[in-house]
């Protein structure tokens, strides 16, 4: 029962979302705060799935500095979870595909987000260099997930490399999100689906161009954030939802 009123919110969610996503995008297009608005509005739908989320963000962050966000990217359930950490004047980069999704797509596109095509090698740098122009242009940070694609309980995939260019590019720093680990907890029959903490850590600036190593550096990057998930999946514990039961038991 429970799993069917779900299922219905969240259709209703996504229409009345959508529609008013689309109207509020007629009125101000590419606006730099409509991807935290909507990225806000799918992370309050967490609560409808049962999940508490915790969002622990670095005092060293500015909110009036651009900066690359490299976050670790797990499973669809990410649309209702992260998205709560999205900062303003924040676009992400996505698939130039998403833009032909009837409605969410022209959505996501006129939300300001950046469009790049995967298969096309020469296009896609040339959509990197101008996100790296953007960003300095219009004051506006860029969200990625660096993996590439979701783990789906393999833990931290290898990065991939095109965030860090961009933030080397736009001679911006990295800011690491890293969001305790969510593989397997959430049942959509289930009342209480557990807690789920992420950490925006403090930015990192990147080496002077003629000291960097673009690959030592996202190796370490890669380490950190490792780290830092370990640790926050270390605080809830092996199964936060069997915990709490008991403790309320």
């Amino acid at each position: 029962m429970i799993a069917v009123v779900r299922l219905i919110l969240l259709v209703l969610f996504f229409i009345i979302s959508t529609v008013a996503g689309l109207l509020i995008c007629l009125v101000r297009p590419f606006h730099p705060n409509n991807v935290y608005i909507f990225s806000h509005w799918y992370g309050w739908m967490s609560r409808i799935f049962g999940i508490s989320v915790e969002v622990r963000c670095d005092s060293a962050i500015d909110p009036a500095k651009p900066y690359v966000y490299i976050a670790n990217h797990q499973n669809n359930l990410d649309l209702f979870t992260i998205s709560n950490g999205v900062q303003p004047r924040t676009v992400t980069i996505g698939k130039k595909s998403l833009k032909f999704i009837p409605f969410f797509g022209q959505l996501y596109w006129l939300s300001g987000n950046i469009l790049i095509d995967r298969n096309n090698k020469s296009k896609a740098l040339n959509t990197m260099l101008a996100a790296a122009e953007r960003i300095n242009r219009d004051r506006l940070s860029v969200w990625m997930f660096p993996e590439g694609t979701r783990s789906y309980g393999r833990g931290l995939l290898p990065f991939k490399m095109g965030a860090f260019h961009i933030a080397l590019e736009a001679a911006v720093p990295l800011v690491p999100v890293c969001m305790s680990s969510t593989h397997g907890q959430f049942k959509l029959n289930r009342w209480n689906n557990g807690k789920v903490i992420i950490q925006l850590m403090a930015p990192v600036a990147l080496p002077e161009r003629e000291q960097m190593n673009i690959r030592e550096f996202a190796q370490s990057m890669h380490q950190q954030m490792q780290q830092q998930i370990a640790l926050l999946d270390s605080e809830l514990g092996n199964d936060y939802t069997a915990s709490t039961i008991a403790a309320k038991e």
